[in-house]
């Protein structure tokens, strides 16, 4: 377990993980009046949270299963906050549903999972081949 730093607008605000079997902790909205976010419209939406995560890892911001299914979605999941930034955390969210979604202040909209991240140092050198090579996009068929 790691020790995260946390400035809050509100206490309703803190991220809490609902079972000890859960990875992520879940992100509530802080907003000052209800969001409504129309089909296909991209809405960024106020937590409320600032963090303080230590130097060696990351957070990872990634939509919720249920949110999903209703078709609204943290748009660029996973999303890093890096342990240097210290701003409010802000939820990118895109409605692919077929309904307007109205998000209210502590509303759970996402959820937030911690990272270890490893640098690492560019060698310039000669790639080896492999079997794959430069295949991608859909090298090995339907």
């Amino acid at each position: 377990m790691i020790n995260i730093g946390i400035e809050l607008s509100n206490s309703k605000c803190l991220p809490e993980r609902k079972t000890d079997g859960s990875s992520g902790y879940d992100i509530k909205a802080f907003v000052d009046s209800p969001v409504k976010i129309l089909k296909g419209e991209i809405k960024l939406v106020p937590t409320g949270i600032r963090l303080q995560i230590p130097t060696g890892y990351e957070a990872q911001i990634r939509s919720r299963s249920g949110l999903a299914l209703k078709g609204v979605f943290v748009l660029n999941s996973p999303g890093t906050i890096d342990s240097d930034y210290r701003g409010e955390i802000k939820i990118i969210l895109i409605n692919l549903g077929e309904d307007t979604f109205t998000i209210n202040s502590y509303d759970r909209i996402a959820q937030m999972v911690f990272q270890k991240v490893y640098g690492a140092q560019f060698v310039f050198s000669e790639l080896d081949e492999t079997k794959r090579n430069i295949g991608g996009f859909g090298h090995t068929g339907v």
